[in-house]
This record gives C-alpha cells, structure tokens and sequence, in this order.
C-alpha cells in the first residue's frame, strides 16, 4: 500500500504545485501530515487516512464549478486506475465527498472514523495562524473585499447557498471558521482546536480595532 500512497502523493503534488496559496500543495501536505497525527492519538486505517487526505481537494467545489460530487467519482477513477481495490476506492471516495464544509446550518454527515480523522485534518488547517492567512489569500484570489462593514454575515442553511456566497473575508470567519472548533470530532483535534481558535479571535478582534470602527457583530 505504500506504494500505491507514494503514487497518488506524485500525483496530487503536480496537480497542486502551481494552484493559488489558500489550497496548494503545502495545504494538501499539512493535511496528509495532520492525519497521519490524528491517526497516531486516534486509531482508524492509516492507509484509507492518508489517501483521503491526500485526495480530499483532488476536485473542490470551489474551482470545478460547484460540483460537490466530482471529487469522490474522480478519486475513485484515480485509485482503481493506480490498481486499488475496489472496496479501498470506495471507501477513500465516501470521505472525499463529505469533508467538505457546507454551510453553518448544515450538519455534518457521519461516518467512519476515518472520514472524522480527515475532516478535523482539513479543518484544522483551516483555523489558527495558517487558517488566516488561507482565508486572505482565497479572499484575494477571488477579488473579495477585507471587509465591508454593511455586509453582515450568513448562517447559510444549504450547500447551494455557501456555495454562491461572495461575502467579504472577515465574514467568513463568523460563517464558517469560528463555527469549526465546535465541529471537530475526534479528540485530539479538539485540543488543537483550542489553540487555533482563540489565535483567529485575538486576530479579528485586533482587527476591528485598527478599522476603528463600531462593529455590531460579536464573538
């Protein structure tokens, strides 16, 4: 299996060493990274853990059109044509069609222990130091304002509506990314969440401050 691993690794560093900074090949391998972490504290099976994080942004909704399903049917096309099983495509396919975020009032699916170890893997990378400067470079990349006071934050209630949000990047932190400590699942992504977190509300907070301005939105 390492052999098939070292292969999809080859494979998702030349489709990602040239994307923009917010979902690059360094955030792919933070995440594998993480995962290979969380499954050290948490159990589960590493191989299914390190493809699935591997593979998780192999098609983003984000940059293929909004297609939330592409990602699974492309992964599962990727692995059986790098001889996986097809149980293993499977099963690495379900995980990469549930890690991705879908909106603040939609709730997560759940399933493996595996599918929990990569989501907290993506999402911890989505908070915390690196998680603001992703959230930027993505905001820039997409032309999105820092901030724009008279736009208020969204509890998006579908996929379809996060997917078409065009709100500025401080609203994303109130959308989604402060919304995340919450939603880790396993244990030791829990405690790393705490950190991170608290680093995002410092951050906005001093934020606000150099806007000077009287915001309405809180914590």
């Amino acid at each position: 299996m390492e052999a098939l691993i070292q292969e999809v690794k080859k494979h998702v560093h030349a489709i990602f060493s040239s994307t923009e900074g917010s979902h690059d090949w360094y955030h792919v391998e933070r995440v594998w990274k993480m995962a290979i972490f969380l499954h050290a504290a948490e159990g589960g099976n590493r191989t299914v853990i390190e493809l699935a994080a591997l593979l998780h942004d192999i098609s983003d909704h984000k940059y293929n059109g909004g297609s939330y399903d592409k990602g699974a049917i492309e992964t599962k096309e990727l692995l059986l044509s790098f001889g996986a099983s097809p149980l293993l495509a499977e099963e690495v396919a379900l995980i990469v069609s549930h890690v991705s975020y879908k909106g603040a009032l939609v709730p997560d699916f759940k399933g493996s222990l595996e599918l929990a170890i990569v989501r907290d893997s993506d999402r911890l990378d989505a908070i915390g130091a690196i998680g603001i400067a992703r959230a930027f470079a993505y905001g820039g990349s997409k032309n999105r304002a820092l901030f724009a006071p008279e736009t208020r934050p969204v509890l998006h209630q579908s996929k379809e509506e996060y997917l078409v949000n065009q709100g500025h990047t401080i609203n994303h932190f109130y959308e989604k990314l402060f919304l995340l400590k919450d939603r880790m699942e396993t244990n030791k992504a829990k405690e790393i969440a705490k950190e991170r977190h608290e680093v995002m509300l410092n951050f906005v907070d001093q934020f606000m401050a150099e806007w000077d301005i009287n915001s309405e939105i809180t914590n």
